[in-house]
């Protein structure tokens, strides 16, 4: 990989010094779609930089219940890891490849010695920090006053978002477990989404309306 290309994929990173550190002290892993990157208790070795694809990031209960926080997209890191990183204390999240996935570690003692170093790695970790509370706000804000059929709606628009799609081929038990509910109340709720034909259901696949995100807005 070229400084260019690192560029491209970094559109925030410009300073060339920073984007040749970058290139010198990474290491490139790729992740095949449904692979766990990391899960509660293990030590983050590394600030993951996403370079293509994309990681969900998901907290889990002692019973192994797991709720859906945020995605990480190319060009994004994670607020927790950095956390993690820097505090030197285990993972409290566990992070899925979304789909084949391309990261850049970048090592915990490169992190810190370049948030005094480069201006811009301080700001890329600020801006990380600043978008990640208000994703979680969001994700909080969910659980604590939305009922289940407004949760479901806003994670299918999420997905479609991010998967740039409107076929989204999941289960009934996948969504029940990002939302924190029973597999019961997402196949009825499904069902009566597409009762209103605002969806389609087959098997592990649901069919979503182009125009699914101005319905539930109305």
């Amino acid at each position: 990989m070229e400084i260019e290309d690192l560029k491209e994929k970094l559109p925030n990173i410009t300073d060339p010094k920073l984007l040749a550190e970058l290139l010198k002290f990474g290491t490139v892993h790729i992740f095949q779609s449904g692979k766990i990157i990391t899960e509660p208790g293990q030590f983050i070795k590394m600030v993951p930089i996403v370079l293509e694809g994309a990681i969900k990031i998901m907290r889990m209960d002692e019973d192994g219940k797991e709720l859906f926080l945020y995605y990480l997209e190319p060009g994004e890191t994670c607020a927790l890891s950095l956390t993690c990183c820097s505090s030197s204390r285990p993972s409290e999240i566990k992070a899925v490849a979304e789909e084949k996935t391309v990261l850049l570690g970048i090592p915990v003692q490169k992190h810190e010695e370049w948030t005094d170093q480069f201006k811009q790695w301080k700001e890329f970790v600020a801006m990380t920090y600043q978008s990640r509370f208000q994703e979680m706000l969001v994700a909080l804000d969910a659980v604590a006053f939305k009922r289940m059929d407004e949760r479901l709606m806003r994670y299918i628009v999420t997905k479609m978002k991010q998967q740039k799609t409107n076929e989204l081929h999941t289960t009934h038990q996948e969504i029940s477990n990002e939302l924190g509910t029973s597999r019961e109340v997402i196949s009825r709720l499904l069902k009566q989404l597409e009762k209103k034909k605002w969806i389609e259901l087959g098997r592990n696949i649901i069919y979503i309306r182009d125009d699914f995100e101005e319905l539930i807005s109305n």
